[in-house]
């Protein structure tokens, strides 16, 4: 009897490149980009020390210095002669108002979401172009759509993020590259975990659903929306968000 084949993958020989991937929702979709066939470049401040799975790439890289951003985007072409995916997920929480936050604090937030999307971009559109298209990923929130007390920053680096997404789509369709956002409610990851549990169950108790979701149900989405499936798909902000948003 001949061997069975092995499944090909939605993002088979596709070369993927995914920051804040050790852990939360950034480690799901890098697991769930190899388990379909990707080559997975896992960027992020604190690397895990583990055996990364195969086809990922673990990367040390601070998303707000462009010469991280420039090292492994080159080492990728170098590798494989292209990136035909990059998702934008690193990011860092604060809950202060507009009056409580200090400047570091504003421009961390601020660098970390806004200025770390900006130069993935800045480093990846022009291969994508070169290449003949890919798809762009960014990370916003339901908190880049509507707005819940506090959070300020984060509300106006997500909020910046999701018009990015919007303006690069329209911007760069005609050389065929696909610019999304995904926009996650409450999701159970270590950044969740270690916050105020009233926060986090006063967004339970708003989720139409009525439970939260987890990093998969992320993965999930970005999956489709950096695959072939997602062809006619540019310039949407993708809600997994349990509802939320329906209200």
């Amino acid at each position: 009897m001949a061997e069975r084949e092995e499944r090909i993958g939605r993002l088979h020989r596709q070369v993927a490149i995914v920051t804040g991937g050790a852990s939360g929702i950034g480690r799901a979709i890098v697991e769930r980009f190899a388990e379909e066939g990707a080559i997975v470049y896992c960027l992020d401040l604190e690397v895990a020390v583990h055996e990364p799975p195969p086809r990922v790439r673990v990367r040390q890289a601070d998303v707000s210095r462009a010469s991280d951003w420039t090292a492994v985007v080159e080492e990728a072409m170098d590798d494989y002669g292209r990136v035909d995916v990059l998702v934008n997920n690193a990011g860092i929480g604060t809950w202060e108002t507009a009056t409580e936050l200090s400047e570091e604090t504003w421009q961390r937030v601020i660098d970390v979401h806004q200025k770390g999307s900006w130069l993935g971009l800045r480093e990846v559109l022009p291969k994508m172009v070169a290449q003949g298209g890919g798809s762009v990923i960014n990370m916003s929130s339901i908190c880049g759509l509507v707005a819940r007390p506090e959070a300020f920053a984060y509300h106006a680096a997500k909020g910046a993020l999701t018009s990015m997404t919007r303006n690069a789509a329209v911007t760069y369709a005609p050389s065929a590259v696909r610019v999304n956002a995904i926009a996650p409610g409450f999701i159970v990851t270590p950044l969740t975990n270690v916050q105020d549990a009233a926060i986090n169950d006063e967004f339970i108790a708003r989720t139409p659903l009525g439970h939260a979701g987890s990093p998969l149900d992320i993965a999930n989405g970005a999956l489709y929306l950096a695959s072939h499936e997602s062809r006619f798909v540019t310039g949407i902000t993708l809600a997994i968000d349990g509802g939320y948003l329906a209200q």
